[in-house]
């Protein structure tokens, strides 16, 4: 078995108790009518940064990015790095970017967040299999939510970002990712935490998929998350410009930036940032804007600062 592998399994039992342990007091908790984020106007506090851009430097066992070459970091400096390189004081980090779940670990990592007069806003977790055919697969994406959910109640995030992924063969079923993700929101709701669905893979993933589940499951606390440029990925602009019209009508607290993308057989497409920039204030969408470059294509330092000072320029 390798590390990962065991890894997994412990956070797999580590999450079991934790989710017991909280949902004894789930019920107690009133649902909230919608999600009530108090939004900063001023451009730079709407300024966010992902981890997954660093991945190559982050120490986690469950971080298949990491390049052991290169000098490592654990999750609890990433806060303070990026407030003191790129004056951003917001981030966005993946679960699997966490060395832990153990509450100690969790408490450790809000109190880094905190001594860098940072903030987590949005907690990007790994894709499950919401709309598989199997019962069981199903219930097991919604309690891995419900876990991550509560995760980010202790590391004090007020989103969490869920991959939807799809087993080979099985096609997209807005049917049985409603009756999954419904149940997911309806535990959002109950701890104040929002579900964003990201426009990522093209099929499991796909923007107007995506957006028929999010209307048909009708919860305030179940958003899109657009990507500025994945939907380019085997497409054109024009396609582009209407897979994220879509998801922004749905968007509340979250938007991925970026300004270049790659596909698998080295195909490079350029962002159309004066557009995307132009839909998200015809959408009068107020949340926050994630950096999240493609590392594939430059340094991530010198990328990420890059398109902090492009959308400055938008949002000033």
């Amino acid at each position: 078995m390798d590390r990962f592998s065991s890894s997994r399994r412990d956070f797999l039992q580590r999450a079991a108790a934790l989710a017991v342990a909280r949902s004894l007091s789930a019920d107690a908790v009133p649902k909230e009518q919608a999600p009530e984020i108090h939004f900063p106007s001023s451009p730079r506090e709407r300024l966010a940064v992902t981890s997954y851009p660093f991945r190559a430097y982050i120490e986690s066992p469950t971080n298949r990015g990491r390049k052991p070459g290169l000098p490592g970091m654990d999750l609890t400096a990433f806060a303070g790095m990026i407030s003191e390189r790129f004056g951003v004081t917001n981030i966005n980090p993946l679960g699997d970017h966490f060395r832990s779940t153990d509450i100690s670990y969790l408490h450790a990592l809000r109190k880094s967040v905190a001594d860098a007069h940072s903030h987590i806003v949005d907690l990007g977790l790994s894709g499950r299999f919401f709309y598989s055919t199997d019962a069981d697969t199903r219930e097991a994406a919604i309690q891995f939510s419900r876990t991550w959910i509560d995760i980010a109640t202790i590391v004090d995030s007020p989103s969490v970002r869920q991959h939807v992924r799809g087993k080979h063969g099985e096609k997209p079923d807005v049917e049985l990712a409603v009756q999954s993700l419904g149940r997911v929101a309806e535990y959002g709701g109950k701890r104040n935490v929002v579900i964003n669905l990201e426009n990522d893979d093209p099929v499991s993933e796909g923007p107007f998929f995506l957006v028929s589940v999010i209307e048909k499951v009708d919860n305030p606390y179940l958003r899109a998350l657009p990507d500025f440029g994945n939907s380019l990925i085997g497409h054109d602009g024009e396609y582009n410009q209407r897979a994220v019209a879509a998801m922004l009508k749905h968007a509340y607290n979250m938007c991925h930036v970026k300004d270049a993308v790659e596909s698998d057989d080295g195909h490079r497409q350029t962002v159309d940032l004066d557009k995307m920039f132009e839909l998200a204030k015809a959408n009068s969408y107020r949340g926050y804007f994630s950096m999240e470059c493609e590392t594939d294509l430059s340094d991530p330092y010198i990328a990420t600062k890059k398109l902090i000072d492009e959308t400055l320029q938008y949002l000033t």
